[in-house]
Formats: C-alpha cells, sequence, structure tokens
C-alpha cells in the first residue's frame, strides 16, 4: 500500500467539540499521528452528546466512548488522558508538543493564558513547530475571551439573518455549519501551507484563524451589495431573483421513511423553457400558457400563486418521481434527502462507498464520514475508530514522552494522568 502523504507528521491536537477536533481528522484520515489531549477535569462534553449507541435492549448506552458526534469527529486519533490544570500536566503537555509537527486548539486565549500554551512559549521547545489557533475571536481585541461554537457564530457573523422566511424571525441554518466545513476546512489549509514552508525553510511558524473571520468570508454578494448600493440584504426563504419557481415543494408522504415521513422535492426553473417543460412533465401543460406566469418576471411577480400551482402538482407524487421525471426534462430538480436516504438509499452515495464502516469497543460496528477528498496515489482513509478516553495514554507516555512506568504510575497516582 502507498504510504499516505502525511505519514511521519505528528500533531498534538488540543481541541475539543468540533472545529479543531475535526481539522486534525483530516490529517489524520492522510495519514498523520494525531495525539488528542483530553482530560476528565475538562472533558470534551462532546462525549456526552447524543446521539447514543444502542444496548441490544434499546435502551442507550452510557458513558465518555458512546457519542455518535464524539466518535465521528475523532477517527483514527490516539487519546492521551492528561490534567492541564497542573504543573506537571503542561510539562508533559510540552513534552509532547517538543514531539510533534503541528499543535491544534480552538479554545479561547484564556485558556491558553492558563495552561501556558503561547506560540513563544511552544517555540521555545520545539522551534519548528507548527501552532494554529482557531479561538471564536482571534487571540487579540475586545471579544478575545468570548466562547461560543457554530449556533453562535452563525448569527455573528450575519448567516443568521439572511436565513428564514422575510415574514419569521431569522432562523439560521439548522446546523452549526461553521464546526463542520468552514473553520476546520481553512485550518488545516492554513496548516498545509506551513508545512510546505517549513519544508522549504526549516521554520515553523505559528497560524491564527479566528472563527469569526473565518465565517464571514460565506455572506457571498450580502457585504459587497451592501458597499456598493448601500442595501442591506435579508431573508428571502427558498426564493432565488434569478429562478421561479424555486423552492422546496410538498410531495407524498413515504412510509418507510423512519420517524420521517414527510418528503419533498426542490425545483429550480431559471428559463422559461424550462417551467414549459415542468408543466408539460407534471400534467400541467395550460399553465404554461398562464399569463401570470408567461416569463421570468411575470413569474416573479406573482411567486405566491405560483408556487401554490407547483405544490398542487407535486403533492400527491413522490419525490423521488417528481426529481426523476423533471431531470429527464432538464428541470433543476431533487429530493430533500435526511440521513436515512444518505446512509441506507442514495444509489450513487452506495456505489460511491462515501462512508466507512468500523468497529468500536464500546458502540460496536458504526457509520464514519469518509475521506473529504480522494487521492488518487495516496487516498485517505481511517485507520482505526475514535478512541475511547485515555484508551493510550501508556502509549504516548511511553514511545512519545519518553516516560518510565514507574513514572507513569507516580502521574497516575498524582491525579496528572487523569
Amino acid at each position: 500500500m502507498a504510504r499516505l502523504p502525511l505519514e511521519g507528521i505528528r500533531v498534538a491536537d488540543f481541541s475539543w467539540f468540533g472545529a479543531g477536533p475535526i481539522g486534525a481528522q483530516t490529517l489524520a484520515t492522510f495519514g498523520a499521528e494525531v495525539v488528542r489531549v483530553e482530560s476528565e477535569t475538562k472533558l470534551d462534553s462532546l462525549r456526552v452528546v447524543q446521539p447514543f449507541a444502542l444496548n441490544e435492549d434499546g435502551s442507550y448506552k452510557t458513558g465518555y466512548n458512546v457519542s455518535g458526534y464524539f466518535n465521528n469527529f475523532n477517527a483514527g486519533k490516539l487519546s492521551i488522558q492528561l490534567n492541564l490544570n497542573t504543573e506537571k500536566g503542561q510539562e508533559i503537555g510540552m513534552r509532547i508538543i517538543e514531539k510533534s509537527d503541528i499543535f491544534m486548539t480552538n479554545f479561547t486565549p484564556r485558556v491558553i493564558d492558563k495552561w501556558n500554551l503561547h506560540y513563544d512559549q511552544l517555540k521555545a521547545v520545539n522551534p519548528r513547530i507548527i501552532a494554529a489557533y482557531a479561538p471564536m475571536q482571534g487571540i487579540t481585541g475586545p471579544h478575545r475571551d468570548f466562547l461560543g461554537f457554530g449556533a453562535v457564530l452563525t448569527p455573528v457573523t450575519g448567516i443568521s439573518y439572511l436565513s428564514g422566511f422575510p415574514h419569521r424571525p431569522p432562523m439560521g441554518v439548522g446546523t452549526n455549519y461553521p464546526d463542520y466545513v468552514i473553520n476546520p476546512g481553512q485550518t488545516v489549509t492554513a496548516i498545509l501551507a506551513a508545512l510546505r514552508h517549513r519544508n522549504k525553510t526549516g521554520e515553523g511558524q505559528m497560524i491564527e484563524l479566528p472563527q469569526l473571520e473565518s465565517v464571514v468570508n460565506v455572506l457571498g454578494s450580502a457585504v459587497v451589495d451592501y458597499l456598493a448600493n448601500g442595501n442591506i440584504q435579508t431573508r428571502n426563504g427558498n426564493r432565488h431573483p434569478a429562478a421561479a419557481p424555486h423552492g422546496a415543494f410538498r410531495c407524498a408522504d413515504d412510509p418507510e421513511s423512519v420517524e420521517s415521513p414527510d418528503r419533498w422535492v426542490v425545483i429550480a426553473c431559471r428559463t422559461d423553457d424550462q417551467w414549459k417543460a415542468l408543466c408539460e412533465a407534471l400534467g400541467k401543460p395550460e399553465a404554461a400558457a398562464d399569463q401570470r406566469f408567461a416569463t421570468l418576471a411575470d413569474r416573479k411577480a406573482n411567486e405566491d400563486a405560483l408556487d401554490e400551482l407547483v405544490s398542487s402538482m407535486t403533492a400527491d407524487r413522490k419525490a423521488e418521481e417528481v426529481m426523476e421525471t423533471l431531470q429527464a426534462k432538464g428541470v433543476p430538480a431533487g429530493v430533500v434527502q435526511n440521513a436515512q436516504d444518505m446512509l441506507d438509499r442514495d444509489p450513487h452515495m452506495k456505489a460511491r462507498q462515501y462512508y466507512q464502516y468500523l468497529d468500536h469497543p464500546e458502540t460496536g460496528r458504526a457509520a464514519y464520514d469518509g475521506a473529504p477528498a480522494r487521492l488518487s496515489a495516496t487516498p485517505g482513509f481511517h485507520r482505526s475508530s475514535a478512541p475511547t478516553l485515555g484508551e493510550h495514554t501508556m502509549d504516548v507516555c511511553e514511545r512519545v514522552v519518553g516516560l518510565t512506568t514507574d513514572e507513569i504510575a507516580d502521574l497516575l497516582a498524582e491525579g496528572v494522568l487523569v
């Protein structure tokens, strides 16, 4: 098997929740050895967040190792329990950093102050270290110590103001979107750039990725529109200025969809020809001759009536049938898929084998998100399931830090390795 591109690189992962661990998992997927530093004294709360694995009797498993949320973001890592609130714990943490190529954290600067993890301190023991800091609002500034997650970033960055319907309050995007895509992706990109720089010069460096600033660039045209025209864009539901109909339309219920029988299809007609094709495909050819809907401008002017008409065409049909019928006529359309569709029913996802199934000692066999990109010569993959809390404490202390068995026993007794 070909060497993975990041083999030989060690990552000291001092992050928690989503944005940091997902980025570190990407590095692990492509070969890096990622040492996840955790502690029961400051537990990553994602370890106790649902969904939990089930017992045979249908009850939920309990403990720190059964969260599907946590496990999906930490596959392929090593876990050491280390109490960084102690002086000796900080010393051990620094020795891990000394033996690493990359340091990652998304804790606030206040925690970095407390644990003595500033770049100058890391650089003193490892001049080649690439240190990536991703606090919510940056290392400096009046809001440096503000704590927040994706659900906080979406309103703070203006995404929520653009999300939802104009007659309703801002609603956000329904998930901690910045934690999964934007922030970990940009952090990994910055780390790879810093690695290339180090390969050429031998120099490590510090990366600061304020999550606030990383996220605001997804506002698209909103900031430019205000700058150029003084216009503040607001919520527009599912509608689009250059397409009509453009939205999600109710279809017939699907009794085979687990606990979610309601089904929807999204449709986007950008041209008059697409609108005519939709009317013919869904059995209402006369609607194309209705003067209220003859052109895009007409359809936009009568969009409420248009949406009601399209909804009447889709309401009694299966979502998959509507999608396939419209796509065959050149009309953009797709089923609004749920988790069951993605994991079990989508033929494209099954054919590409995106989800990777791994065996975990406490949760059993489960699906994990696969590699975010596919390299033809060195494809990434998860080499193991997520670690149980502290599963590799002995291995990391002996192999990476260089402690003896007696030294480890003493640190366990003192509450440093906990």
